[in-house]
């Protein structure tokens, strides 16, 4: 009896100590991230990161240990035992294997451990592949099959310590209380202790330097604990009462009318309207030269001919969610895309929805696959009438990773434009580029550094495509709107959340702009729906979160998610980053401790009324 007990002790600390494994596994593979590291913080990532190891132990032991249980009252033979053991062992060690190669690849681009950020994406596996580059492959693979194989080799040995021998009642009932306490102490594992909360990702946190916490994460259990919860729980996020959040709110997103004093900017209040979402365009990138030598000349040049905003902050760091916040004017929510949820989605006001009720004809072009992350469906619900993607798509060349490149994509929607322009229907036609995608391959040689490469390809591609609307008579009743979905990690160090890789451009140009200017407030990119259909004065009232830029007093902010936290950036430019798992601020350039206060209330109210309009779905 007392080797089964045995047997079940030495799974779960052969299990722990695999998962504390992966501690310094981590370190090791992002050691350029790691380099300021002291022993102290190395020691704090293993020892704060044991809490989620023994959980996630806990949960591998249990089904020996029901197994073993059973086998005091049940007659299982030896060779059978062992025999499911093993299958059981080598399971577990197929799936966590992958799971930690698939975090430790993914978060390079995230900056957030494995969660279940990803399974929508592998509802479209061969899109999601098309980011992955036989460079980010190979050592991923090689590490699924020396971690698994590590596993095996360390879990089967456990097996030899069960043995089915013939045992007394008075045995069996002894036995049985034993391995009752077992399981009470496997389930306290499980639970994280006997304190009030159970286990979660912020008990492992333990420093300001949020790397430090992610690598002190478990990713077998960051995955498993956000995947079998609902993310929608109606109690998350509740920071006030309904009528304090609602207050709060009032001020931040002032309810909107009609007659409300806004500059107009425009020549017409109809005019033809094209919308360009570029691809991970973020002001790193746009901003950028190199000896000298501008990395998007085309976007830099049109900055002096329309209205430029220059301090526009992206609401998060998906095209998924970007799209959203552009073309709905709705914020993203901390932890999940509202793409997730086709119900809700095509609930939300739009832009061309606004537009098809005034008439015009709404189109969506993109060179990949529009049923990524269910975009396609969002469009059809938002008032998109005809999307065209790489399914209805034909050209000479062969699509690249993500689709067809940009030169091609481009060259289609600019005849589309012009072709609709000729109808004598207004329009309103969005092209969501994809060349300044990862892995950034494009058929252009301005730039050796990949990234800017792409961006450079994409801009020439976007401003040729410009010249030929500016030279026909479609021109002068056309305004032009180009903004980013979000930003990306240029420079490197650059991580997700952080306000650099936020800051986006936004310009609109073409005829129908009455005169340049630059606008300086502050705003989120949410706030380019209200913004352009009050120049068309269009009602607004429905965009609850979008509010219209060139309206007199309106409040002035930005506001961004990202995983589990959010950034505020004030009109006189001071900013904050709160980690909501943590409760704590991750950054902020102010030192007023009443200014954090206020402004970490507006962000909580924010985000408090994005996850009470979304559980409303």
């Amino acid at each position: 009896m007392l080797r089964r007990i045995l047997f079940v002790v030495a799974t779960y600390i052969t299990s722990t100590l695999l998962m504390a494994l992966q501690k310094p596994l981590f370190l090791v593979w992002y050691a350029s991230r790691a380099t300021e590291a002291t022993p102290a913080d190395i020691w704090g990532v293993v020892w704060h990161g044991l809490l989620l190891d023994s959980t996630t132990a806990g949960y591998i032991s249990v089904i020996p240990w029901l197994l073993t249980l059973s086998s005091v009252w049940i007659t299982i033979p030896e060779r059978i035992m062992r025999g499911l053991l093993k299958g059981y062992f080598v399971i577990i060690a197929l799936v966590a294997s992958l799971l930690v190669a698939v975090d430790m690849g993914l978060f390079r681009y995230w900056d957030f451990r494995l969660d279940s950020t990803i399974i929508p994406y592998l509802r479209t596996p061969k899109e999601a592949a098309a980011s992955v580059t036989w460079g980010d492959l190979w050592p991923t693979l090689l590490l699924f099959a020396a971690y698994a194989a590590l596993m095996i080799y360390a879990l089967w040995p456990a097996t030899k310590i069960y043995r089915a021998v013939k045992l007394s009642i008075t045995t069996r009932l002894i036995g049985t209380l034993a391995l009752l306490l077992t399981g009470g102490l496997l389930f306290l594992a499980i639970r994280g202790g006997a304190g009030t909360a159970p286990a979660n990702v912020s008990k492992v946190y333990f420093s300001d330097n949020m790397f430090l916490n992610h690598a002190a994460t478990n990713p077998i259990f960051s995955f498993l604990s956000s995947a079998s919860r609902s993310e929608l729980k109606e109690n998350d996020y509740n920071y006030f009462s309904e009528a304090e959040c609602n207050e709060i709110i009032q001020k931040l997103y002032p309810e909107k009318n009609t007659s409300e004093q806004t500059s107009l900017r425009l020549t017409t209040t109809r005019p033809n309207v094209v919308l360009i979402i570029l691809e991970s365009f973020g002001r790193t990138i746009t901003d950028e030269h190199i000896e000298g030598k501008a990395v998007t000349p085309y976007l830099n040049a049109m900055k002096s001919e329309g209205i430029w905003f220059e301090n526009i902050i992206a609401n998060s760091y998906r095209t998924d969610r970007g799209t959203v916040a552009i073309m709905s004017g709705y914020p993203t929510h901390p932890i999940v895309s509202i793409m997730k949820y086709p119900q809700k989605a095509q609930s939300l006001p739009s832009i061309a929805r606004s537009l098809k009720e005034q008439g015009y004809t709404t189109t969506f072009t993109y060179g990949g696959d529009a049923n990524f992350t269910n975009t396609i469906s969002y469009l059809y619900g938002t008032g998109i009438e005809r999307v065209t993607d790489q399914r209805n798509l034909s050209f000479d060349a062969a699509p690249a990773q993500w689709g067809y490149d940009d030169r091609l994509v481009c060259d289609y929607f600019a005849r589309e434009v012009l072709e609709l322009g000729q109808s004598g229907k207004p329009f309103f036609s969005t092209l969501l580029t994809l060349s300044s995608h990862e892995p950034f391959e494009v058929p252009h040689t301005a730039f050796e550094h990949k990234i800017l490469n792409a961006a450079s390809f994409t801009d020439e591609c976007v401003g040729k495509m410009i010249e030929k609307w500016r030279a026909s008579k479609l021109w002068d009743n056309l305004l032009v709107v180009l903004i980013a979905d979000h930003g990306l990690a240029y420079p490197e160090e650059l991580q997700t959340g952080d306000l650099p890789r936020q800051r986006i451009p936004m310009l609109w140009t073409g005829g129908a702009v009455k005169q340049p200017a630059i606008i300086e407030h502050y705003a989120s990119q949410s706030d380019m729906a209200a913004t352009l259909l009050a120049q068309m004065q269009i009602d607004v009232s429905e965009f609850q979160f979008s509010r219209n830029i060139f309206a007199e007093g309106q409040p002035r902010f930005g506001f961004w998610s990202y995983n589990n936290g959010f950034g505020l950036i004030s009109a006189g430019g001071e900013y904050l980053r709160y980690n909501l798992t943590s409760n704590s601020i991750t950054e902020s350039n102010a030192d007023d401790e009443a200014s954090h206060s206020e402004t970490i209330r507006n962000g909580k109210a924010i985000v408090q009324a994005l996850h009470q309009d979304l559980i409303k779905r």
